[in-house]
């Protein structure tokens, strides 16, 4: 069965049941997506029986299921045939062919419980008129939704109820399941916020803010957790620049270490955020906010010979894209998170804190032993408020052995 013919009318040809042009239409998705000639020659060989599976048994293109595909992969494992990417290839194959035979079918208002409505005015509450990032309205949403589903289910929500009994209830049993303090404090900031977002409505009369518990996390209690600036340089002489992943890595690592970017804000950079003229690059932070700081020699090379040897052609614009196909951007911070990780392990470093921010903590900590002020990290760490900044001043510990008082009694 050929699959590359040309076909003027897919969907014409998809209402007589035939599944031919939705094979010629995956081989050129597969192809866009940056597959090599062979994966996609592979794919569409598996797609051909596939197809030809579904015409012996008279399963027309108006009626495949991602249950056909599961069947005809357990007939390939009896004849062992399947490889691990089949069930890839085939539901993608057959997501396609439901998209291009119908339109999408909209969620009816009914279907959307109460709780969820109010949390998605919320949401829109907190990006619209807050400002803030949509990684914060993410986590503020899913805090008030399992608070709503908790006290309301899904009846309708009525906020004028809430007593302080339900919310320090909820808060009892969250904080008991949350394991992390910081996340048990997003998880407070959030009610708080709704609950004056509520007053600021009208729904709720009763100020409730104050019933909010706290939550003990002492910002102070501990040291930041950094790397030194050899062990970093192990770090960035570990990728190998000779493969387009080691590249690509390579210029993540070098933003992180000498920029002390967040891993959102590289996920979340365009290819226009970097001035070539101006020797500067755009930095979208919290809150919707962009910042402009200066792009270090370094930094611009390792880019440019990313963009230049390694980066694949593809319409996405976000600067950092996957390695491998589906070309597309970087799943989220967890895959900066993760990419450090792999350096950490493969320059064989031993620390405490595995993600991103390692970096980032590392760099506020060099540039304080160099002589940078407070107020000078701050303003490359791109932190808001001083007090940030001040975690970082328990770590110069020249300084502050020449603040120390005298033990009572002398030396033992």
């Amino acid at each position: 069965m050929i699959v590359t013919q040309d076909f003027k009318d897919p969907r014409g040809l998809a209402q007589s049941g035939s599944l031919l042009a939705f094979a010629h239409l995956f081989s050129e998705q597969l192809a866009a997506q940056g597959y090599a000639a062979a994966s996609v020659r592979t794919s569409m060989r598996l797609v051909s029986d596939f197809v030809t599976w579904l015409d012996q048994r008279k399963i027309e293109a108006s009626g495949v299921e991602p249950s056909d595909a599961a069947e005809y992969l357990d007939d390939r494992w009896l004849q062992r045939r399947r490889r691990c990417s089949d069930a890839y290839t085939l539901h993608g194959f057959v997501r396609l062919c439901a998209d291009a035979r119908r339109a999408p079918v909209p969620v009816p208002p009914a279907a959307i419980s109460p709780a969820h409505q109010v949390r998605q005015a919320f949401e829109q509450y907190l990006l619209g008129e807050r400002g803030l990032a949509a990684a914060s309205v993410r986590l503020y949403g899913d805090a008030v939704g399992r608070f709503l589903g908790k006290v309301f289910g899904e009846d309708q929500v009525q906020l004028h109820r809430l007593t302080a009994a339900d919310i320090v209830g909820f808060v009892q049993a969250e904080a008991s399941r949350l394991r992390h303090p910081k996340r048990a404090k997003v998880m407070i900031s959030a009610l708080r916020s709704f609950l004056q977002y509520g007053r600021y409505r009208g729904d709720i009369t009763v100020d409730l803010h104050g019933c909010v518990p706290t939550v003990a996390n002492w910002t102070m209690a501990g040291l930041p957790k950094t790397i030194s600036a050899p062990q970093i340089q192990r770090l960035l002489e570990g990728c190998d620049r000779r493969s387009a992943t080691g590249c690509r890595d390579f210029a993540i690592l070098l933003l992180l270490a000498r920029l002390g970017l967040r891993a959102s804000e590289v996920v979340d950079l365009q290819l226009s955020d970097i001035d070539w003229d101006d020797g500067s690059i755009s930095i979208r932070g919290p809150a919707q906010r962009c910042d402009c700081l200066p792009l270090p020699a370094d930094v611009g090379a390792a880019i440019a010979d990313y963009l230049r040897q390694a980066r694949p052609k593809c319409a996405v614009r976000n600067l950092f894209l996957r390695s491998r196909a589906p070309r597309r951007a970087l799943r989220g911070p967890s895959a900066i998170s993760c990419l450090v990780c792999r350096a950490l392990r493969r320059a064989g470093i031993e620390s405490p804190l595995k993600g991103a921010h390692l970096l980032r903590h590392s760099l506020a900590t060099q540039m304080l032993g160099s002589g940078a002020s407070l107020n000078e990290i701050a303003e490359i760490l791109r932190h808001r408020s001083p007090q940030t900044t001040t975690i970082y001043a328990k770590v110069d510990l020249a300084s502050l052995h020449a603040l120390a008082l005298p033990w009572p009694g002398g030396v033992q």
